[in-house]
């Protein structure tokens, strides 16, 4: 029977790996090491920690003097500039949404919390493609500050604060929505996306949760809503608690704009009328009890639960699971003014997240979900200890040609080069830029669901990743290496070529640092597996990947006789050869796609 009732036992290796993966993107092996033996409740506090930003402001360092209007610009930290306007820093407004996911993911790379995957959730909820008329990078950059402000707070406010994000504004169209001219499209999807959800159709336009004609009436409630462009109207709402002043540039109400007569919605919403407003502060007041009628019903708080339960546990539950856990968690979301952070820690603690309320082999939540490329991609930087560029001090233009030999620039060739264009764009996952306002397929769509993000289409990228990071020499800054790694990466045909990727990874040190007795082909084989997968593999799996490092026919100790001429005479090639191998096998196994 689903149980929700708490774990409170001290989690073995195991458990500490599915707890970790679920609730973040990613963990190391020194976080595993740390975080094993503890409770979840004890892991859960660790990660609920506050966010810190490694990178504070995201930065363009590239010059495109091709345009007469761009010509000798450099932006840099241009949405930290106190000169930026709409009309200003306006070239290369694509690679610089790009930057601002990048300065997303770095900081999320650099600090394991709960927020991130929280934040990532909201935007899978409150979706904008930012590459696909949701705005300036600027204006993407608010949206995403806006997602990670709420992501600990109150899902219920965020989605009131939300109608008047400028971003949102331009990508549902609500800024075009006025009196005498309504437009429905962000009252749609704020009914079936963005809360309530439809539940099953009942007739054309009746759904059970709601009808068009709630529709219509939501798009005279939100009438009015204009953007400010130039983002100097700063939010400062504290007329309602639990509203927060998020200090985040908003959009704000034009009262002419508004229809100011009441609207009485239908039966799904007991026939419940809002009195219209007529001036700025009715209207917010008007806003408030629309916002209040759509999360006062508990199918609202399940639509949020069934969706967190989708990314955190499993993609399809049966009714067990609906009434267990869907139902009671709705009801503590719904009771404590909807903090999605709360709810999910109950629901990370409990013995069903863990596969302690059952036997039931057919059905484990762990080993579960096929991970999506946000977390195969984190996963495989921490894991492996890869060193990235850092974009912390001050970036600069690369001048003539690459300057490759500018560290700082070397952010930009891995983030936009080989992260964002090639790995996420093949992947299946164009970073914050979902092709629909639904989001990815991975996320919704059924029956696939998670399945979706490992098929002949996508794998390839998963697949050629691992190689990019060991494909060939490197240096980090120091004078190690040769200048580069190398590694296949996609063309616009679809074709492989080899470029820099300004990573620094040595599969030698990797295991020097990672394993407990290098010289022993099948502790290596056996501590990355417990590092890397979800379950203990079996004899023969271990010995499969042995045969990476002792090929078919040599003795069991040619493996040991190589690591100790590499301990004494420092020749690397060998055993480097052989651990490339090895883990370039193990990162594209079945058993570490899956978590």
């Amino acid at each position: 029977m689903p149980s929700i009732e708490a774990h409170n036992q001290p989690l073995d290796k195991r458990l500490t790996k599915h707890l970790l993966r679920r609730a973040c993107f990613h963990y190391s092996k020194a976080q595993l090491d740390q975080m094993t033996g503890k409770t979840a409740s004890e892991i859960l506090a660790i990660l609920s920690v506050s966010k810190t930003y490694s990178w504070q402001w995201p930065n363009d360092p590239v010059t495109n003097g091709a345009n007469s209007n761009c010509a000798g610009i450099q932006d840099g930290y241009w949405i930290n500039s106190p000169n930026w306007t709409n009309s200003t820093y306006t070239c290369r407004q694509t690679p610089k949404r790009g930057m601002v996911a990048g300065w997303w993911w770095y900081n999320s790379i650099k600090q394991n919390t709960l927020i991130d995957k929280l934040t990532w959730f909201l935007f899978t909820t409150f979706t904008v493609s930012k590459d696909d008329g949701a705005g300036k990078s600027a204006h993407f950059f608010d949206y995403l500050n806006l997602l990670q402000f709420y992501s600990d707070k109150s899902v219920k406010d965020l989605a009131r604060k939300i109608t008047f994000d400028n971003s949102m504004l331009y990508y549902l169209d609500n800024g075009d929505n006025n009196k005498n001219s309504p437009n429905e499209n962000y009252a749609r999807e704020f009914l079936e996306l963005f809360t309530i959800g439809k539940g099953p159709q009942i007739a054309e336009g009746d759904y059970t949760n709601y009808t068009e004609h709630d529709v219509v009436q939501a798009a005279r409630v939100f009438s009015g809503v204009k953007f400010v462009a130039n983002r100097d109207n700063l939010d400062s709402d504290t007329v309602k608690l639990p509203h927060y002043p998020t200090g985040i540039p908003t959009g704000y109400i034009n009262v002419s704009k508004h229809d100011v007569a009441d609207k009485t919605f239908s039966a799904a919403f007991s026939n419940h009328t809002i009195t219209g407003g007529s001036n700025t502060s009715a209207i917010h007041s008007e806003l408030d009890a629309f916002v209040d009628m759509v999360f006062d019903k508990l199918e609202t708080a399940k639509n949020y639960v069934r969706k967190m339960y989708r990314m955190y546990v499993r993609s399809e539950w049966g009714q067990d699971v609906e009434d267990a856990i869907i139902t009671p968690l709705a009801q503590q979301l719904q009771d404590n003014n909807y903090n999605l952070l709360d709810v999910l820690e109950t629901l990370l603690k409990s013995k069903h997240f863990f596969d302690l309320d059952d036997s039931d082999a057919t059905n484990e939540n762990i080993g579960g979900i096929v991970k999506n490329p946000m977390q195969y991609f984190n996963e495989l930087i921490t894991l492996l200890d890869v060193q990235i560029p850092n974009p912390e001090t001050p970036q600069t233009a690369e001048g003539s040609g690459w300057d490759t030999s500018n560290e700082n620039f070397r952010f930009h060739l891995f983030w936009w080069f080989f992260s964002h264009n090639t790995f996420f764009s093949f992947s299946g996952m164009d970073v914050f830029a979902p092709s629909t306002v639904a989001g990815y397929p991975g996320d919704y769509q059924a029956p696939a669901y998670d399945q979706a993000w490992f098929n002949s289409n996508n794998i390839v990228a998963r697949y050629n990743t691992i190689l990019s990071i060991i494909g060939g020499t490197y240096t980090d800054g120091k004078g190690n290496g040769n200048n580069q790694i190398q590694g296949p990466q996609y063309t616009n045909s679809g074709g492989w070529y080899y470029t820099r990727i300004w990573t620094d990874f040595n599969s030698t040190n990797f295991i020097v640092n990672s394993i407990t007795n290098p010289s022993s082909a099948e502790t290596i084989v056996q501590e990355l597996s417990e590092l890397f997968y979800c379950e203990a593999i079996d004899a023969d799996r271990l010995n499969y990947f042995k045969t990476f490092l002792i090929h078919q026919g040599e003795p069991d100790y040619t493996w040991s006789n190589r690591w100790d001429e590499y301990i004494n005479q420092g020749n690397e090639t060998a055993v480097k050869l052989r651990l490339d191998e090895l883990l370039s096998k193990m990162i594209n196994a079945a058993e570490f796609q899956l978590m």
